[in-house]
């Protein structure tokens, strides 16, 4: 490919079938790397090992080949790459921008105050930042559950003197941008308790790697750009140009989610539904 060929990526979730929000995201991605000359691939976001499988692979690919696309192999899946997560998080640990926690859900619920992030959970209080050295020691030495957050006023300070922007979820004019705000979400968490690395830090990761140019993705994740393109300054690695476009909802007005029982594009296909209707439905 060419050294300035546009590159974007369709990165689903196999926890469950593809339904047609998933299906309005890969046909948005794929009209975009055609009208700028790029290509779109596609990657399998399996960092939850618990309830991703590889049947929703399979199915996910094939229902993509049905609505017509397909993308070049090999296929990045990200369970196969936790080691270079591991790595990209020492990076950050051994700058001292992130500190282990060990506080329960119900733990940070209590202490949070009300205060709320961007996606509506509970902003963690920083309860384990004040942690001494010696009991951070005592409770790894004990092998107490712990995820390792960010310390957001660290990683902001060294960020402070970069341009750190993000773009508009405007398909007319993709490339506009605004000022991120990473502070916003507080101390997030990088690496997970059950798996060494979090979507947070893969996503960003995978793309640099992968050389993702432009990132088309739902407007459900144009807040997390704030903490994405703060990890790419931190880490030394590009920014794409990011585009978050709308989502497909229900006749309630709820965004289409497989936590719900949204219908998937197999029911649709049992229905009788054919590709052209797909498009059709979702204006490609």
């Amino acid at each position: 490919m060419a050294a300035s060929q546009p590159i974007f990526r369709f990165a689903p979730s196999p926890n469950g079938y593809l339904h047609l929000g998933h299906a309005y995201s890969a046909l948005f991605t794929d009209c975009w790397a055609r009208k700028m000359g790029g290509i779109a691939l596609l990657r399998i976001e399996d960092i939850d090992t618990v309830r991703c499988r590889p049947d929703f692979i399979t199915a996910a690919i094939e229902d993509l080949a049905w609505l017509g696309l397909t993308y070049p192999e090999p296929v990045r899946r990200q369970s196969r790459h936790f080691a270079d997560y591991a790595a990209a998080a020492d990076i950050l640990r051994t700058k001292g921008l992130l500190y282990p926690c060990f506080c329960s859900r119900s733990d940070i619920r209590a202490a949070s105050g009300g205060q709320t992030d961007p996606d509506g959970a509970p902003i963690y209080p920083g309860t384990c930042k004040r942690l001494s050295m010696a009991e951070r020691q005592g409770l790894l030495a004990a092998g107490v559950p712990v995820q390792w957050r960010l310390d957001m006023a660290g990683a902001t300070a060294e960020a402070c003197a970069l341009e750190i922007a993000q773009a508009e979820p405007s398909p007319a004019d993709p490339i506009r941008m605004r000022k991120a705000v990473p502070e916003r979400w507080g101390d997030v968490v990088i690496v997970r308790k059950d798996t060494p690395t979090s979507y947070h830090l893969s996503v960003t990761l995978d793309d640099a790697v992968q050389g993702i140019t432009h990132v088309t993705r739902g407007m459900d994740l144009y807040w997390s750009t704030d903490i994405h393109v703060l990890l790419q300054a931190l880490l030394g690695l590009p920014s794409p140009v990011y585009c978050h476009h709308t989502l497909i909802r229900d006749p309630h007005d709820e965004k289409l989610a497989k936590s719900r029982g949204s219908q998937s594009l197999r029911d649709l296909r049992a229905l009788g539904w054919t590709p052209e209707d797909v498009r059709e439905r979702l204006g490609f």
